[in-house]
């Protein structure tokens, strides 16, 4: 474990749990201006966790189990295990063998399949309409994230992301090869997916018959579901985090020395927030899908991760 790794560890986690609330407001107001809304102004996610934190109290549905008392917290211990693994600000991890491919892609679908078990646990049809749908984006969403991740890997001869992140660093023409062009559109659409945003799920919606996210914490209310909203955004935070740095990893601090950590987290702040302005600002102009298509749209990002592994064999 190098001093890299142990400042990343460090700076990596406290900066998500402060940024994500704040780039969630930034895209919720980014899409209120280009709707012709005032909006809320950037910080309402976090008055919103603190009114939940703060003058809320947790309720228990009648006749749950552990499984729905503990799944906030594994959902969103699992998410700081991958923001202090994963090379956002450093290029070296400070837990190197769980920044894995495989780990994390493992870690990432741990907590959404305990968020889809509480669903699961209220016995509501809500609840059990959500999770059955999460399942099944899941299932489809997980191997497109491994085989696009595994096609960048081929070139660094290893699935760790820190090598992976450093790799392109030291070769930076990669970026616009045919593996990574094809693997970057394969990931967007499994963030897309995977967060929950338009045209798979619409996060502004409370709509019974088309919610996905939040037909699994209905039930959830107070500090539990202040954590739900806080690992979900964390959550966005990573994906958007992977994206940048996986193809974009310039400004990634490669020494602990503190200008060189000041300017890894800059780089992070801008790339992940213009990452949230493209995305939320790209919303508008969609329409979400009907739930039977949705499967076909992410075939076809999945054919695009295996296109990506076949040039990646190939091209090398």
């Amino acid at each position: 474990m190098s001093a890299l790794g142990i400042a990343g560890g460090i700076v990596q986690p406290l900066l998500l749990v402060g940024g994500s609330p704040l780039l969630v407001g930034v895209m919720r107001q980014t899409r209120a201006k280009l709707e012709g809304r005032a909006g809320a102004g950037v910080l309402q996610p976090w008055r919103d966790l603190r009114k939940l934190l703060l003058h809320k109290e947790s309720m228990t549905p009648r006749g749950t189990s552990e499984v729905f008392r503990y799944a906030p917290l594994v959902l969103m211990a699992t998410t700081l295990v991958v923001a202090v693994v994963v090379p956002f600000v450093t290029t070296a991890s400070a837990v190197d063998p769980v920044a894995d491919l495989f780990a994390v892609v493992a870690l990432l679908a741990l907590g959404a399949v305990a968020l889809a078990l509480a669903g699961l646990d209220t016995g509501t049809a809500f609840g059990g309409m959500g999770a059955s749908r999460e399942t099944t984006i899941l299932a489809l969403v997980e191997p497109t994230l491994l085989v696009a991740i595994f096609a960048l890997s081929v070139r660094a001869g290893s699935t760790n992301l820190a090598a992976i992140v450093s790799s392109t660093l030291r070769d930076p023409v990669r970026v616009i090869s045919p593996v990574s062009l094809l693997a970057a559109v394969a990931l967007i659409v499994v963030i897309v997916a995977e967060t929950g945003r338009l045209p798979v799920d619409n996060p502004s919606t409370h709509l019974e018959l088309t919610m996905v996210h939040e037909a699994m914490v209905l039930e959830y209310a107070g500090p539990d579901l202040a954590l739900v909203e806080l690992a979900s955004a964390m959550r966005l935070s990573v994906f958007l985090g992977l994206l940048a740095n996986l193809f974009a990893p310039w400004g990634v601090a490669t020494t602990a020395a503190p200008v060189a950590l000041l300017a890894g987290v800059v780089a992070l702040v801008v790339k992940v927030g213009v990452l949230g302005v493209v995305l939320a600002g790209s919303e508008v102009f969609l329409a979400k899908l009907r739930l039977f298509r949705v499967p076909e749209l992410l075939a076809g990002s999945f054919l695009l991760s295996l296109l990506a592994v076949a040039a990646s064999f190939f091209l090398a």
